[in-house]
């Protein structure tokens, strides 16, 4: 099983009267979603299944993700992953179907759950994503077996952390 967990593109700053979850992509956040959607076509990363929160600076990230997407992935946008916790993202998971499952979110729920799934991989991608998992963050995790009901923690594996910083640095 593998799941890619994405931090929604940068968006714009709260403003006074606006609530959160009406908070849109900024110029970079539209940038960079279709760029990790690139990245995720290219290196035949494509989901089986999408499950967004609802708020609108992730839907608009999901939506600019599937650009460069030959057919979007079934989504379903769920009410509990917006400013979720670890605890609520891992039960989302574990009821989900689907060998490739993409979860966009916000943090800091989103890089707890990630640190606490991850056991093993590439150390620099690791510390890295230790640090932080910058807006637009993807990190991709391997597990074994095929039932997300028996996801648990320390079980996964970090086959990749990417971020639009590191594509673009890597393209110059």
């Amino acid at each position: 099983m593998r799941l890619l967990l994405l931090r929604h593109a940068k968006a714009e700053k709260a403003e006074p009267g606006l609530a959160d979850r009406d908070r849109h992509l900024n110029a970079k956040g539209r940038a960079d979603a279709p760029r990790i959607g690139a990245y995720i076509a290219h290196h035949a990363l494509l989901p089986d299944t999408a499950l967004v929160s609802p708020a609108c600076r992730t839907r608009e990230t999901f939506e600019g993700l599937t650009e460069a997407w030959p057919a979007a992935c079934p989504v379903n946008y769920v009410d509990r992953l917006y400013n979720a916790g670890t605890e609520a993202i891992t039960k989302i998971i574990k009821e989900a179907s689907g060998r490739v499952l993409l979860v966009v979110g916000h943090n800091p729920g989103l890089h707890e759950t990630a640190r606490l799934l991850i056991a093993s991989g590439d150390v620099e991608a690791r510390e890295r994503l230790n640090e932080a998992l910058p807006t637009s963050g993807l990190a991709v995790i391997d597990f074994p077996g095929n039932d997300w009901r028996k996801l648990h923690s320390a079980s996964g594996r970090l086959e990749r952390f990417v971020t639009p910083r590191l594509l673009k640095a890597a393209a110059e």
